[in-house]
């Protein structure tokens, strides 16, 4: 089916210049070329875009043929990379789905997930190897026109996330999918059809053979889409947050303090949720210490009844956190970094009037280990208050001011010393 211009509100003026010129490139070499995916969605519905993704017959060797600024990557999937400065834009060939005995590139694990999918094919072949019928629309920028080959249109307009082909099977392919409908669904704020809901349920536990690293992308991603809030609700429901949460999912039902731990999470949603919406900087280490916190002190309160001392517990619990949480998304080591620094702040920040406030305020992580300890607070912790209200005070003082002055032009000098007064060493 093909929708014309009249029919939708998309202009080539809502497309970012660099992916028309890949585009008409493609085009002007006689070759099929058009806006496919995600772009096509939000642009439809008024929403901008985060990337675009280019769709063609023209091969990888092709593409690169015609793009000096080109690069081939992937072996599960061959793409191009076109580089415009420090902005990419993905370009695939049309793919067809085959069964796995009739071509060698095409191969599944012992799992059923797809390891090579090389298989090329045309624009409906294409259409059908897409993960959801809203991502499997093509605009034409010659025509203006949006091609739909799966019923993706309807489903846009009426608000429904399914899956193209069958659901267990396409999840069994990728379990990544899974938490891309969970994603998408609260995003857009559109309903997962009923079956693929029920099959992602059924499926859940197939989400421990996808890789790690990818895990980690994706959940940032979920978490990071704008309706963190919403995407948890569904992460859980769909029994998806206990498979790659298990210590916390653990602590939610059993701590006897879990009401406050799923406030916690719940309130750091919102606070990353309005953050999104003020572009504000996010740093997924403080997510993943949110996440955690639950269990690091049912950990801690553990490893202290064996004998430990409250030191030694907390460290000894951070270390079997995060190697257990490692098992299943590997988070890289910049972030667990960052985590153990804000965890470890926490207790020196409790106390107040507090004599190490200069030392402390001045830790790279200070600002992070604060709002922490505020979220702490904000989420049901009431005995945090004096602490927080104190830090706060603290922040604005005139002491703390020409302490962080000076620090910073100590920095600049090549001095990172001063004293308490605020002069260098």
């Amino acid at each position: 089916m093909r929708i014309t211009r009249k029919e939708h509100q998309i202009s080539l003026s809502d497309i970012n210049p660099n992916v028309l010129t890949i585009l008409t490139s493609l085009q002007e070499a006689g070759h099929q070329a058009y806006l496919v995916g995600g772009s096509v969605r939000d642009l439809f519905l008024n929403l901008t875009p985060k990337d675009y993704d280019i769709a063609t017959d023209a091969r990888p060797e092709e593409i690169r043929a015609i793009f000096r600024n080109c690069r081939l990557i992937g072996k599960r999937f061959r793409l191009a990379h076109i580089f415009f400065g420090r902005d990419i834009f993905e370009v695939a060939t049309f793919r067809a789905n085959h069964p796995e005995d009739e071509t060698p590139d095409a191969r599944l694990s012992e799992a059923g997930m797809l390891l090579r999918d090389n298989i090329y094919g045309s624009l409906a072949d294409d259409a059908w190897r897409r993960d959801f019928t809203v991502n499997a629309l093509y605009f034409d920028n010659q025509d203006l026109s949006i091609l739909d080959h799966t019923g993706g249109m309807r489903d846009l307009k009426g608000q429904v996330i399914r899956v193209l082909g069958d659901p267990a099977m396409r999840f069994k392919e990728d379990p990544v999918r899974m938490l891309r409908a969970i994603r998408l669904s609260a995003k857009l704020k559109f309903v997962i059809e009923e079956h693929a809901s029920q099959e992602i349920i059924h499926n859940a536990d197939r989400i421990r053979y996808a890789s790690p690293a990818r895990l980690f992308d994706e959940i940032i991603k979920l978490f990071y889409c704008g309706e963190s809030l919403r995407s948890l609700h569904l992460f859980r429901t769909h029994h998806l947050f206990g498979k790659l949460f298990p210590q916390s999912d653990h602590t939610l039902v059993n701590h006897e303090k879990s009401e406050y731990f799923w406030s916690l999470i719940q309130k750091s949603c919102e606070n990353t949720d309005a953050r999104v919406q003020q572009k504000l900087s996010l740093n997924p280490a403080f997510l993943f210490a949110v996440l955690l916190w639950g269990p690091l002190q049912e950990k801690i309160k553990e490893l202290q009844a064996e004998g430990h001392r409250p030191y030694q517990a907390t460290q000894l619990a951070i270390h079997k956190v995060i190697r257990n949480q490692q098992a299943v998304i590997n988070i890289p080591k910049r972030f667990t970094t960052i985590m153990q620094e804000i965890w470890n702040m926490q207790h020196p920040l409790e106390k107040y009037p507090n004599k190490k406030a200069r030392s402390l305020f001045l830790r790279p992580r200070f600002r992070a280990a604060y709002d922490f300890l505020m979220l702490r607070m904000e989420s049901g912790d009431s005995s945090l208050k004096p602490s927080v209200d104190w830090w706060t005070k603290y922040q604005s003082s005139p002491e703390a001011k020409l302490i962080l002055s000076a620090h910073r032009e100590g920095i600049k000098n090549g001095s990172k010393n001063v004293r308490k007064d605020g002069t260098e060493e």
